[in-house]
Protein backbone atom coordinates (compact mmCIF):
# COMPACT_ATOMS: atom_id res chain seq x y z
CA UNK A 1 0.00 0.00 0.00
CA UNK A 2 2.85 2.13 1.04
CA UNK A 3 4.51 1.87 -2.45
CA UNK A 4 1.74 3.94 -4.20
CA UNK A 5 1.16 6.26 -1.37
CA UNK A 6 1.29 9.15 -3.07
CA UNK A 7 -1.85 8.53 -5.30
CA UNK A 8 -3.89 7.18 -2.32
CA UNK A 9 -3.05 10.15 -0.54
CA UNK A 10 -4.90 12.72 -2.73
CA UNK A 11 -7.32 9.99 -2.82
CA UNK A 12 -7.59 10.41 0.62
CA UNK A 13 -7.98 14.33 0.69
CA UNK A 14 -10.27 13.96 -2.20
CA UNK A 15 -12.77 11.96 0.28
CA UNK A 16 -12.56 8.78 -2.34
CA UNK A 17 -13.67 5.37 -1.26
CA UNK A 18 -11.13 2.85 -2.68
CA UNK A 19 -10.07 -0.77 -1.48
CA UNK A 20 -6.41 -2.04 -1.90
CA UNK A 21 -5.25 -5.10 -3.06
CA UNK A 22 -1.76 -5.93 -1.17
CA UNK A 23 0.61 -8.81 -1.58
CA UNK A 24 1.44 -10.24 1.90
CA UNK A 25 3.33 -13.46 0.52
CA UNK A 26 5.07 -15.15 -2.61
CA UNK A 27 6.14 -18.35 -3.39
CA UNK A 28 8.66 -19.38 -6.16
CA UNK A 29 9.01 -16.81 -9.11
CA UNK A 30 6.81 -14.46 -8.60
CA UNK A 31 6.68 -10.45 -10.35
CA UNK A 32 6.38 -8.52 -6.93
CA UNK A 33 7.36 -8.56 -3.48
CA UNK A 34 4.97 -8.17 -0.39
CA UNK A 35 3.89 -5.00 -0.27
CA UNK A 36 3.09 -4.16 -4.06
CA UNK A 37 -0.50 -2.62 -4.03
CA UNK A 38 -3.27 -2.35 -6.63
CA UNK A 39 -5.79 -0.06 -5.41
CA UNK A 40 -9.68 0.87 -7.29
CA UNK A 41 -11.62 3.41 -6.09
CA UNK A 42 -15.75 3.83 -6.77
CA UNK A 43 -15.33 4.94 -10.23
CA UNK A 44 -13.28 2.22 -10.97
CA UNK A 45 -9.99 3.99 -11.41
CA UNK A 46 -6.95 1.78 -10.96
CA UNK A 47 -3.86 2.44 -9.68
CA UNK A 48 -0.64 0.38 -8.71
CA UNK A 49 0.37 -3.14 -9.54
CA UNK A 50 0.53 -6.72 -8.15
CA UNK A 51 1.58 -9.06 -10.33
CA UNK A 52 3.00 -7.01 -13.82
CA UNK A 53 -0.47 -8.00 -15.42
CA UNK A 54 -0.72 -12.02 -14.67
CA UNK A 55 -3.54 -11.51 -12.52
CA UNK A 56 -4.36 -7.82 -12.25
CA UNK A 57 -8.00 -8.44 -13.61
CA UNK A 58 -9.29 -10.89 -11.26
CA UNK A 59 -8.07 -8.46 -8.25
CA UNK A 60 -9.45 -5.61 -9.98
CA UNK A 61 -12.76 -7.39 -9.97
CA UNK A 62 -12.14 -8.52 -6.18
CA UNK A 63 -11.80 -4.41 -4.91
CA UNK A 64 -15.03 -3.45 -6.69
CA UNK A 65 -16.52 -6.36 -4.28
CA UNK A 66 -14.54 -5.07 -1.70
CA UNK A 67 -16.09 -1.86 -1.65
CA UNK A 68 -19.82 -2.98 -2.18
CA UNK A 69 -19.76 -5.50 0.36
CA UNK A 70 -17.19 -4.24 2.58
CA UNK A 71 -15.81 -7.32 3.58
CA UNK A 72 -11.64 -8.04 3.91
CA UNK A 73 -10.23 -10.99 2.33
CA UNK A 74 -7.46 -12.79 0.99
CA UNK A 75 -6.64 -14.84 -1.79
CA UNK A 76 -4.08 -17.32 -3.64
CA UNK A 77 -3.15 -16.93 -7.26
CA UNK A 78 -1.27 -19.27 -9.08
CA UNK A 79 -0.24 -21.17 -11.50
CA UNK A 80 -2.23 -23.70 -13.15
CA UNK A 81 -1.96 -25.04 -16.56
CA UNK A 82 -5.98 -24.25 -17.25
CA UNK A 83 -6.39 -20.96 -16.06
CA UNK A 84 -2.34 -19.50 -16.47
CA UNK A 85 -3.59 -17.18 -18.68
CA UNK A 86 -6.46 -15.60 -17.75
CA UNK A 87 -6.47 -15.56 -13.69
CA UNK A 88 -2.96 -17.10 -13.17
CA UNK A 89 0.94 -16.77 -12.72
CA UNK A 90 2.31 -17.69 -15.85
CA UNK A 91 5.54 -17.11 -14.20
CA UNK A 92 4.85 -20.43 -12.15
CA UNK A 93 4.66 -18.69 -8.68
CA UNK A 94 1.95 -18.33 -6.28
CA UNK A 95 0.85 -14.96 -4.10
CA UNK A 96 -1.30 -13.97 -1.43
CA UNK A 97 -3.21 -10.87 -2.01
CA UNK A 98 -4.75 -9.20 0.81
CA UNK A 99 -8.20 -7.00 -0.11
CA UNK A 100 -9.00 -4.23 2.35
CA UNK A 101 -11.59 -2.20 1.63
CA UNK A 102 -10.68 1.79 2.68
CA UNK A 103 -14.08 3.91 2.58
CA UNK A 104 -15.33 6.39 4.97
CA UNK A 105 -17.34 4.37 7.76
CA UNK A 106 -14.24 1.56 7.67
CA UNK A 107 -12.01 1.94 11.38
CA UNK A 108 -9.07 1.19 9.15
CA UNK A 109 -9.03 4.39 7.03
CA UNK A 110 -8.32 6.79 9.44
CA UNK A 111 -5.10 4.38 10.19
CA UNK A 112 -4.52 4.10 6.28
CA UNK A 113 -5.33 7.47 5.83
CA UNK A 114 -1.64 8.44 8.90
CA UNK A 115 0.68 6.03 6.91
CA UNK A 116 -0.38 7.17 3.73
CA UNK A 117 0.29 11.10 4.51
CA UNK A 118 3.80 10.20 6.16
CA UNK A 119 4.46 8.28 3.31
CA UNK A 120 3.71 10.87 0.75
CA UNK A 121 5.30 13.43 2.88
CA UNK A 122 8.98 11.26 2.61
CA UNK A 123 8.83 10.84 6.10
CA UNK A 124 9.57 7.24 7.38
CA UNK A 125 6.57 5.16 8.45
CA UNK A 126 5.06 1.81 8.34
CA UNK A 127 1.91 0.62 8.52
CA UNK A 128 1.24 -3.39 10.21
CA UNK A 129 -1.84 -5.39 9.22
CA UNK A 130 -3.09 -8.74 9.81
CA UNK A 131 -2.96 -11.00 7.23
CA UNK A 132 -4.12 -14.26 8.91
CA UNK A 133 -6.39 -14.92 11.79
CA UNK A 134 -9.71 -14.64 12.55
CA UNK A 135 -11.97 -13.04 10.04
CA UNK A 136 -13.15 -10.60 12.52
CA UNK A 137 -9.43 -9.01 12.49
CA UNK A 138 -8.36 -10.00 8.87
CA UNK A 139 -6.94 -6.18 7.45
CA UNK A 140 -7.44 -4.45 11.09
CA UNK A 141 -3.94 -2.14 11.09
CA UNK A 142 -2.01 0.09 13.07
CA UNK A 143 0.49 2.94 11.86
CA UNK A 144 3.95 2.80 13.55
CA UNK A 145 6.15 6.20 13.54
CA UNK A 146 10.26 5.86 14.11
CA UNK A 147 9.81 7.33 17.73
CA UNK A 148 7.83 3.75 18.53
CA UNK A 149 4.19 5.69 18.94
CA UNK A 150 1.50 4.37 16.98
CA UNK A 151 -2.09 4.66 15.72
CA UNK A 152 -4.72 2.40 15.44
CA UNK A 153 -4.92 -1.45 16.66
CA UNK A 154 -6.24 -4.64 16.37
CA UNK A 155 -8.90 -4.46 19.04
CA UNK A 156 -8.01 -7.70 20.33
CA UNK A 157 -5.40 -6.63 23.23
CA UNK A 158 -3.37 -3.50 24.10
CA UNK A 159 0.03 -5.73 24.57
CA UNK A 160 -0.67 -7.31 21.10
CA UNK A 161 -0.87 -3.81 19.78
CA UNK A 162 2.28 -2.81 21.60
CA UNK A 163 4.26 -6.37 20.74
CA UNK A 164 3.55 -5.58 16.86
CA UNK A 165 3.95 -1.69 17.33
CA UNK A 166 7.72 -2.68 18.78
CA UNK A 167 8.35 -5.47 15.86
CA UNK A 168 7.35 -3.02 13.51
CA UNK A 169 9.52 -0.49 14.96
CA UNK A 170 12.34 -2.52 14.29
CA UNK A 171 11.56 -3.69 10.95
CA UNK A 172 11.06 0.20 9.94
CA UNK A 173 14.13 1.16 11.78
CA UNK A 174 16.14 -1.25 8.87
CA UNK A 175 14.05 -0.03 5.96
CA UNK A 176 12.41 -3.57 5.03
CA UNK A 177 8.84 -4.94 4.89
CA UNK A 178 8.30 -8.59 5.51
CA UNK A 179 5.65 -10.38 8.40
CA UNK A 180 5.46 -11.12 11.87
CA UNK A 181 4.27 -14.86 12.77
CA UNK A 182 2.55 -14.46 16.18
CA UNK A 183 1.73 -17.67 17.99
CA UNK A 184 -1.78 -18.23 19.58
CA UNK A 185 -0.44 -17.48 23.35
CA UNK A 186 1.02 -14.25 21.97
CA UNK A 187 -1.64 -13.05 19.84
CA UNK A 188 -4.08 -12.66 22.66
CA UNK A 189 -7.04 -13.68 20.68
CA UNK A 190 -6.95 -17.64 20.83
CA UNK A 191 -5.23 -17.83 17.35
CA UNK A 192 -1.59 -17.88 15.78
CA UNK A 193 -1.85 -14.42 13.43
CA UNK A 194 0.07 -13.77 11.03
CA UNK A 195 1.05 -9.48 10.46
CA UNK A 196 2.75 -7.84 7.34
CA UNK A 197 4.51 -4.76 8.06
CA UNK A 198 4.93 -2.31 5.08
CA UNK A 199 7.65 0.02 5.97
CA UNK A 200 8.55 3.40 3.71
CA UNK A 201 11.38 5.41 4.50
CA UNK A 202 12.90 7.61 2.69
CA UNK A 203 14.94 7.33 -1.05
CA UNK A 204 18.57 5.75 0.13
CA UNK A 205 21.77 7.63 -0.84
CA UNK A 206 23.62 7.48 -3.58
CA UNK A 207 26.71 9.55 -2.95
CA UNK A 208 29.07 10.52 -6.02
CA UNK A 209 32.99 11.79 -5.71
CA UNK A 210 34.05 13.10 -8.98
CA UNK A 211 32.23 15.79 -11.18
CA UNK A 212 33.26 14.37 -14.57
CA UNK A 213 31.33 13.15 -17.44
CA UNK A 214 30.75 9.21 -16.06
CA UNK A 215 29.69 11.08 -12.99
CA UNK A 216 26.97 12.29 -15.01
CA UNK A 217 25.63 9.84 -16.59
CA UNK A 218 25.74 7.82 -13.11
CA UNK A 219 23.86 10.64 -11.90
CA UNK A 220 20.88 9.91 -14.04
CA UNK A 221 20.58 5.77 -13.44
CA UNK A 222 20.95 7.01 -9.50
CA UNK A 223 18.09 9.07 -10.34
CA UNK A 224 16.33 6.38 -12.11
CA UNK A 225 16.82 4.20 -9.60
CA UNK A 226 14.85 5.51 -7.07
CA UNK A 227 18.40 7.12 -5.48
CA UNK A 228 18.59 10.74 -3.30
CA UNK A 229 21.68 11.59 -5.46
CA UNK A 230 24.68 13.82 -4.14
CA UNK A 231 27.71 15.13 -6.19
CA UNK A 232 30.85 15.97 -4.20
CA UNK A 233 33.90 17.15 -5.61
CA UNK A 234 36.61 19.93 -4.60
CA UNK A 235 36.29 21.97 -7.65
CA UNK A 236 33.05 24.95 -7.89
CA UNK A 237 34.34 24.73 -11.44
CA UNK A 238 32.79 21.17 -12.49
CA UNK A 239 30.10 20.52 -9.71
CA UNK A 240 27.54 22.85 -10.80
CA UNK A 241 24.26 22.63 -11.07
CA UNK A 242 24.53 22.77 -15.27
CA UNK A 243 26.27 19.86 -15.35
CA UNK A 244 24.85 17.92 -12.83
CA UNK A 245 20.87 18.78 -13.55
CA UNK A 246 19.13 15.97 -12.03
CA UNK A 247 21.38 15.53 -8.72
CA UNK A 248 19.45 16.46 -5.75
CA UNK A 249 22.97 18.11 -3.99
CA UNK A 250 25.70 19.20 -5.42
CA UNK A 251 28.48 19.66 -2.79
CA UNK A 252 31.32 21.30 -3.46
CA UNK A 253 34.02 20.26 -1.13
CA UNK A 254 36.88 18.04 -0.14
CA UNK A 255 35.30 14.35 -0.38
CA UNK A 256 36.74 12.83 2.41
CA UNK A 257 35.75 15.95 5.08
CA UNK A 258 32.16 15.79 3.64
CA UNK A 259 31.94 12.23 4.21
CA UNK A 260 32.92 12.87 7.53
CA UNK A 261 30.46 14.74 8.32
CA UNK A 262 26.90 13.77 6.68
CA UNK A 263 24.61 11.11 7.14
CA UNK A 264 25.05 7.61 5.65
CA UNK A 265 23.79 4.63 6.87
CA UNK A 266 23.01 0.34 5.49
CA UNK A 267 21.31 1.71 2.59
CA UNK A 268 23.95 4.07 1.56
CA UNK A 269 25.96 4.03 -1.82
CA UNK A 270 29.42 5.14 -2.18
CA UNK A 271 30.46 5.61 -6.21
CA UNK A 272 34.59 7.32 -5.88
CA UNK A 273 34.97 8.33 -9.59
CA UNK A 274 37.80 10.86 -9.15
CA UNK A 275 40.75 8.11 -9.44
CA UNK A 276 43.36 10.45 -8.22
CA UNK A 277 45.18 9.69 -5.26
CA UNK A 278 45.05 13.11 -3.49
CA UNK A 279 40.94 12.70 -3.24
CA UNK A 280 41.00 9.17 -3.63
CA UNK A 281 42.91 7.97 -0.41
CA UNK A 282 41.63 10.04 2.91
CA UNK A 283 38.39 9.12 0.72
CA UNK A 284 38.22 6.09 0.63
CA UNK A 285 40.11 6.06 4.10
CA UNK A 286 36.89 7.18 5.77
CA UNK A 287 34.63 5.51 3.36
CA UNK A 288 35.58 1.79 3.90
CA UNK A 289 34.78 2.30 7.61
CA UNK A 290 31.63 3.17 7.34
CA UNK A 291 28.59 1.42 7.79
CA UNK A 292 27.39 1.64 3.94
CA UNK A 293 25.75 -1.01 1.39
CA UNK A 294 28.55 -0.67 -1.44
CA UNK A 295 31.82 1.32 -2.27
CA UNK A 296 33.34 1.62 -5.63
CA UNK A 297 36.21 3.10 -6.85
CA UNK A 298 37.07 3.47 -10.14
CA UNK A 299 40.56 3.28 -12.17
CA UNK A 300 42.49 0.30 -13.94
CA UNK A 301 44.08 -2.65 -12.22
CA UNK A 302 47.28 -0.88 -12.16
CA UNK A 303 45.60 2.06 -10.40
CA UNK A 304 43.70 -0.47 -8.06
CA UNK A 305 46.84 -1.89 -6.95
CA UNK A 306 48.69 1.24 -6.32
CA UNK A 307 45.89 2.38 -4.40
CA UNK A 308 45.67 -0.40 -2.18
CA UNK A 309 48.95 -0.43 -1.07
CA UNK A 310 48.81 3.63 -0.58
CA UNK A 311 45.41 2.37 1.49
CA UNK A 312 47.56 -0.10 3.88
CA UNK A 313 49.96 2.57 4.34
CA UNK A 314 47.19 4.76 5.54
CA UNK A 315 46.22 2.13 8.29
CA UNK A 316 43.16 0.58 6.41
CA UNK A 317 42.89 -3.01 7.25
CA UNK A 318 42.35 -6.01 5.59
CA UNK A 319 38.63 -6.54 6.30
CA UNK A 320 37.90 -2.96 5.18
CA UNK A 321 39.77 -3.57 2.13
CA UNK A 322 37.60 -6.64 1.14
CA UNK A 323 34.66 -4.52 1.12
CA UNK A 324 36.48 -2.31 -1.77
CA UNK A 325 34.64 -2.80 -5.08
CA UNK A 326 37.15 -2.04 -7.24
CA UNK A 327 38.01 -1.83 -10.26
CA UNK A 328 34.28 -0.18 -10.43
CA UNK A 329 31.23 -1.92 -11.78
CA UNK A 330 30.73 -5.36 -13.66
CA UNK A 331 32.45 -6.40 -16.74
CA UNK A 332 29.54 -5.57 -19.71
CA UNK A 333 32.40 -4.40 -22.33
CA UNK A 334 31.28 -0.93 -21.37
CA UNK A 335 33.27 2.07 -23.02
CA UNK A 336 30.63 5.24 -22.72
CA UNK A 337 29.98 7.03 -19.96
CA UNK A 338 26.26 5.72 -19.75
CA UNK A 339 27.34 2.15 -20.57
CA UNK A 340 29.84 2.77 -17.16
CA UNK A 341 27.23 3.90 -15.32
CA UNK A 342 25.07 0.83 -16.39
CA UNK A 343 27.69 -1.53 -15.48
CA UNK A 344 28.48 0.42 -11.80
CA UNK A 345 24.61 0.46 -11.06
CA UNK A 346 24.50 -3.39 -12.24
CA UNK A 347 27.01 -3.88 -9.83
CA UNK A 348 25.05 -2.11 -6.94
CA UNK A 349 21.87 -3.90 -7.56
CA UNK A 350 23.36 -7.20 -7.54
CA UNK A 351 25.15 -6.70 -3.98
CA UNK A 352 21.99 -5.44 -2.84
CA UNK A 353 19.43 -8.30 -4.01
CA UNK A 354 22.08 -10.61 -3.75
CA UNK A 355 22.79 -11.67 -7.19
CA UNK A 356 25.59 -12.99 -9.03
CA UNK A 357 25.84 -11.07 -11.75
CA UNK A 358 26.22 -13.89 -14.32
CA UNK A 359 23.74 -14.15 -17.10
CA UNK A 360 20.49 -16.04 -16.66
CA UNK A 361 20.18 -17.53 -20.04
CA UNK A 362 21.52 -21.12 -19.35
CA UNK A 363 22.15 -20.71 -15.81
CA UNK A 364 20.10 -22.39 -12.79
CA UNK A 365 20.14 -20.16 -10.88
CA UNK A 366 16.79 -18.07 -9.19
CA UNK A 367 15.56 -14.79 -10.84
CA UNK A 368 14.47 -13.27 -7.72
CA UNK A 369 16.46 -13.44 -4.75
CA UNK A 370 14.20 -13.27 -1.39
CA UNK A 371 15.88 -12.35 2.34
CA UNK A 372 18.26 -9.74 0.50
CA UNK A 373 19.53 -7.03 3.29
CA UNK A 374 17.21 -4.60 1.34
CA UNK A 375 14.70 -7.12 0.32
CA UNK A 376 11.52 -8.75 2.62
CA UNK A 377 12.12 -10.51 5.29
CA UNK A 378 11.03 -14.01 6.35
CA UNK A 379 8.39 -14.82 9.05
CA UNK A 380 9.46 -13.51 12.17
CA UNK A 381 8.25 -15.38 14.86
CA UNK A 382 7.29 -14.21 18.06
CA UNK A 383 5.90 -16.19 20.91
Amino acid sequence: MLDIAEELDRWVGQGRDFAVATVVAVGGSAPRQPGAALAVDAGGTAVGSVSGGCVEGAVYELCRQALEDGGTVLERFGYSDEDAFTTGLTCGGTIDVLVTPIRAQDPVRPVAAAALAAAARGEATAVARIVRGPAGLLGRALAVRPDGSYQGGFGAHPELDRTVAAEAGALLDAGRTGTLEIGERGSRCGSPLTVLVESSVPPPRMIVFGAIDFASALVRVGAFLGYHVTVCDARPVFATRARFPEADEIVVEWPHTYLERTSVDARTVLCVLTHDVKFDVPLLKVALRLPVAYVGAMGSRRTHLDRVERLREAGVTEPELARLRSPIGLDLGARTPEETALSIAAQIVADRRGGSGVPLTGAHLPIHHDGTPAGPVPGLRVS
